[in-house]
């Protein structure tokens, strides 16, 4: 055992030897004379020097290896949705508010403007015309690499995203691309996910969109100021001119103050918009779009004072409010439409006479109380064309239209659609009637009353033509009696009257209801155009704004509705008012036929006049109301009669005097009366035999119509109405209310001043 131990020993002292012995030296070992080691190098165990550096350069290789990957997924990534997001963002329609333009209202020679209607103003145009400084101008100003950049500007870019992270700031990096993408295709972005979809939207534009075209657009689309958007309307606002007559230097001066038209216009800060302008000059030199000489020449221009948006004050408010009532209650367009939309709407209305009938409407004479209230309206009756109109004197100051909206008693201007209907049923207009006052009829059913003339006058016997002259109540409520509250409100509404008229008694061809102005005239223009209906409009057309392609067109109708000799009788009954009747001498003085009707309101709360040539139509009324829109007598004034009737008939004359100056003379078709005395059953009037009664009264006499209609004389005097009480006959149920007055006598509904339809369709 002991010898095998030394064996191995020895082995291990030999190999060890043997190791020490080589021939190839040791780095770092000493050795003797014969060859010895004297010393050896310390060295850590061979397996712990080699090991622990081989892991730590793994590692760091590693981690390396990591990060560059990381780095090339993001960078893959990033590529990614660029590609996705270029390929999926697509060119949007362009947003409303981009392209909102007002639309402008003009008089019916399409170039006279009346106003206009505006969510903001402005003017779209075509910028082929525009002088080439007018862009650069505004390419200096806002984006000196348009003309080069793909869209987008990635230095100004980051500069502006530095600054907002360092500085909080709010500053914009965006080119005159990605302005235009925000406006005319996003709206406002505020976000940093907003500008981003916005760059996106730049890039694809530019590669979609001429510069020229994105130019064009910009400077259609940016506010500049004054409530002006876009380059023509700001021309106008600071310039008073279109925006191709623009300097170079007022061409410089709205493209400096772009980034704060509010803060940096000459208004507020003048010498903000100075220092801006000359920027502008000075990059427009170095870049070329402009000699040294033209820099040299430019000078700040002055602008013109702003003018105020009162386009609503005086009457303007009426005409441009009656125009987006008639359009939108057309369901052709909506209120929004028309303030956006650019349209260019041609009414009917002539300038020259709507000029006419305000300056008549707006003068009172002395002694005229301020709360009255006037009312007119002209319409050329062939067509349905609303030629002038009196709504008011300041829409500002009462917004309530008197020619549409505000509503009055019509009183005997109604009798006209009750002896349309005793024409219909084919009675002859020289049957004689009982015209003295305070007759008994059954004004509804079961309940009778006795009913006055005006003035309590006694008339006599007289037929159809004189009592629509004179106005007599007692006539007309016989012709009721055999028409029908029914049939005359019927005849009324196939006129084109809207209003309600109240089918329960017998007092409403005495014009008991209330009504406008506008609704009037449409009843008794149908008469007037011999039984052919033409809604009233005052609209002709609405087309782009250029006029070159027309979106709307009013239709003619020429529907028939009466048949015309029925009508011709009755324009030959309404001509005697004007020559001999309530509005006598009327005729005479404008030298020329004139068919007209007057009417006192009952309890003289309003007075009325309708007369027609056969061109023009014309209707005028007063009332009075109280502050809380109620009706109050009309008082006498300015030598106008008890229930002043003749003061609308002088304002028809005023106006017509006028209107009427150039215009052929035009006559009445003479009417063939076919009708049978005393009616098809011979009970209207005194019935079918003749009579010839002669009786005096207020010193003027006449002598009726026999029934072979001879008439030998006709009274000449003026409608008045003394208010006078009825007596109930006895043994009959008495109304109440109806008070003997003017024309009708009768009375239940107080018209003036109420506030009726919002338009007068």
């Amino acid at each position: 055992m002991v010898s095998r131990k030394r064996s191995v020993s020895s082995r291990s002292r030999s190999a060890r030897r043997s190791n020490a012995t080589s021939t190839t030296p040791g780095v770092g070992t000493t050795y003797g004379v014969h060859g010895e080691v004297l010393s050896e190098p310390t060295h850590a165990p061979k397996h712990t020097s080699h090991r622990a550096p081989k892991k730590r350069r793994k590692h760091k290789h590693l981690v390396l290896k990591w990060i560059l990957g990381i780095l090339a997924a993001l960078i893959a990534a990033g590529i990614g949705l660029f590609a996705y997001m270029y390929i999926t963002t697509e060119i949007p329609q362009p947003e409303k508010f981009a392209l909102a333009e007002k639309t402008t209202v003009y008089y019916n020679d399409g170039t006279t403007p009346i106003g206009s209607y505006a969510e903001q103003n402005r003017e779209i145009i075509s910028c082929a015309d525009l002088p080439d400084y007018v862009g650069n101008a505004i390419v200096a100003s806002e984006d000196r690499s348009f003309y080069t950049n793909k869209g987008i500007d990635p230095i100004g870019i980051a500069r502006a995203l530095y600054n907002n992270l360092t500085t909080g700031s709010r500053q914009g990096g965006s080119t005159i691309t990605q302005q235009y993408a925000e406006r005319y295709y996003l709206g406002e972005t505020t976000t940093y996910i907003g500008k981003l979809r916005e760059a996106f939207l730049a890039i694809k534009i530019a590669q979609a969109q001429d510069k020229s075209q994105v130019l064009c657009n910009y400077m259609n689309t940016i506010y500049l100021g004054r409530n002006a958007y876009g380059i023509q309307a700001a021309a106008k606002a600071y310039y008073g001119k279109d925006a191709k007559d623009l300097t170079l230097s007022e061409a410089a001066m709205l493209a400096g103050i772009i980034p704060g038209p509010s803060v940096w216009n000459p208004d507020a800060n003048p010498k903000q918009a100075e220092k801006r302008f000359k920027r502008v000059i000075r990059i427009m030199d170095e870049d070329g779009y402009i000699t040294p000489d033209q820099k040299k020449e430019a000078a700040f221009p002055q602008v013109i004072e702003m003018q105020q948006d009162n386009q609503m004050s005086g009457p303007n408010g009426y005409l441009l409010t009656t125009v987006k009532n008639e359009l939108v209650n057309s369901k052709t367009f909506t209120a929004e439409d028309l303030e956006t939309g650019g349209y260019k709407i041609v009414t009917t209305l002539d300038k020259t006479m709507q000029d006419e009938i305000q300056q008549v409407g707006d003068t009172r004479p002395e002694g005229m109380p301020d709360s009255i209230e006037v009312g007119g309206i002209a319409v050329e009756q062939k067509t349905g064309s609303v030629k002038a109109i009196y709504c008011g004197q300041d829409y500002l100051t009462k917004q309530l239209n008197n020619a549409t909206q505000a509503t009055f008693e019509p009183g005997s201007t109604m009798k006209p659609f009750g002896l349309l209907g005793a024409a219909q049923q084919g009675v002859n207009f020289n049957t004689t009637f009982n015209g003295n006052s305070g007759q008994v009829f059954e004004t509804t059913p079961g309940v009778t009353a006795s009913v006055p003339n005006a003035l309590n006058t006694n008339w006599g016997y007289i037929n159809l033509y004189q009592a629509t002259a004179n106005s007599v109540n007692t006539v007309f409520m016989d012709v009721n009696k055999h028409l029908g509250a029914d049939k005359l409100a019927q005849i009324a509404h196939q006129a084109g009257i809207k209003e309600d008229i109240d089918t329960n008694t017998t007092y409403n061809i005495l014009g008991i209801n209330a009504i406008t102005v506008w609704d009037l005239a449409q009843g008794h223009a149908t008469i007037a155009n011999d039984g052919v209906k033409n809604t009233l409009h005052i609209v002709d057309s609405v087309s782009s704004a250029d006029g070159s392609k027309e979106l709307y067109k009013t239709a003619q109708e020429n529907d028939p509705i009466f048949e015309a000799n029925d009508c011709h009788l009755v324009q030959k009954a309404m001509q005697g008012t004007t020559t001999y009747g309530t509005a006598a001498g009327v005729a005479k003085r404008l030298g020329r036929q004139v068919a007209g009707k007057s009417g006192t309101a009952n309890d003289e709360l309003a007075a009325s006049f309708v007369g027609y040539t056969p061109q023009l139509l014309n209707v005028w009324a007063i009332w009075n109301p109280a502050e809380d829109g109620s009706a109050q007598v009309v008082p006498q004034f300015a030598g106008y009669g008890v229930s002043s009737t003749g003061y609308p008939s002088h304002l028809f004359e005023e106006f017509m005097s006028q209107a009427l100056q150039g215009q052929p003379v035009e006559n009445f078709t003479e009417p063939t009366d076919n009708g049978k005395i005393g009616g098809p059953d011979g009970t209207w009037g005194t019935g079918g035999g003749s009579s010839t009664r002669k009786r005096y009264t207020s010193n003027q006499w006449y002598r009726s119509t026999n029934s072979q209609g001879t008439t030998t004389e006709t009274p000449n005097t003026t409608e008045n109405t003394q208010p006078t009480n009825p007596t109930p006959t006895p043994n009959t149920t008495t109304e109440n209310g109806q008070g003997g007055n003017g024309d009708n006598g009768a009375g239940t509904d107080g018209g003036g001043g109420t506030d009726g339809s919002e338009a007068p369709q």
